[in-house]
């Protein structure tokens, strides 16, 4: 009795700790809880039968209601979920093996990341969730960016990442986003918004993700205007007139069909 009453114990430490989180990777719950991986794994596994979490590969999300103040990582990941996946495949297939790419963070980019697992890249990223979810993967090489680690999605932002950048170079950037709209694109701060537009200037081609929740919105912070995008997937809700004055711009858009 007295070991059942600590396991149950460790469990409920176990979902308070996601639920806090949005995400967390097996490693750090493990460790947070003094125990194996493998035990850790087991109460994820009575966890989601209780459907609490949803396991994912190198991690846990959490399925609790959101506080009037957090729009988690978990939250954010089931918008538009079947669009997201097409949208990832399209991207995953613009990708050539043996080359370096950039990731950026966000729950679109996550999917996009799960299509390239295991494809021999190299990924840098400044999002936990996507490097948690790539360093199981013998063939795929993983640079995690350092900073202060932005708590809605677990994105290292400031001058330590932007330092990062300086000294690198990719043949590809991914790019998620808040908003899109004729004057451009837009995500949800400042300090976000400064080391995706450092990864443009390291990154040869521009691609941005957005599903058409995205289009026609406004956010607060200025991202980059349309010129410094090359291509643009999106999915089949996106508005054919948008779509048309994209095109005129010299964006191309991709796209992608999301299976029923």
């Amino acid at each position: 009795m007295i070991q059942e009453a600590g396991i149950s114990q460790r469990r409920r430490k176990a979902l308070e700790d996601i639920s806090r989180k949005g995400f967390m990777a097996l490693g750090e719950l493990a460790s947070r809880l003094g125990v194996s991986e493998s035990t850790a794994r087991r109460d994820l596994e009575v966890l989601e039968q209780q459907g609490s979490v949803r396991r994912t590969h190198g991690g846990v999300v959490s399925l609790a209601e959101p506080s009037a103040s957090r729009l988690g990582f978990a939250d954010r990941e089931a918008t538009a979920a079947a669009e997201k996946r097409a949208i990832a495949a399209a991207v995953a297939a613009m990708i050539s093996d043996n080359q370096t790419l950039i990731l950026d963070g966000g729950t679109t980019c996550y999917r996009v990341a799960e299509a390239l697992a295991g494809r021999r890249i190299s990924v840098v990223t400044n999002s936990v969730p996507i490097a948690a979810l790539l360093v199981g993967e013998v063939a795929t090489e993983v640079t995690l960016l350092g900073g202060y680690l932005y708590p809605r999605t677990g994105v290292a932002l400031g001058a330590a990442a932007l330092r990062m950048l300086d000294s690198l170079r990719a043949a590809q950037v991914v790019m998620s986003c808040a908003a899109v709209n004729t004057d451009g694109v837009f995500n949800v701060n400042e300090m976000m918004t400064a080391v995706e537009q450092r990864m443009i200037e390291v990154a040869d081609e521009v691609i941005l993700a957005a599903d058409h929740t995205k289009w026609g919105k406004r956010a607060i912070a200025a991202l980059c205007d349309w010129k410094d995008v090359h291509v643009l997937v999106t999915d089949a809700g996106a508005e054919p007139a948008m779509r048309q004055w994209l095109d005129e711009q010299g964006v191309k858009v991709i796209v992608a069909e999301a299976q029923p």
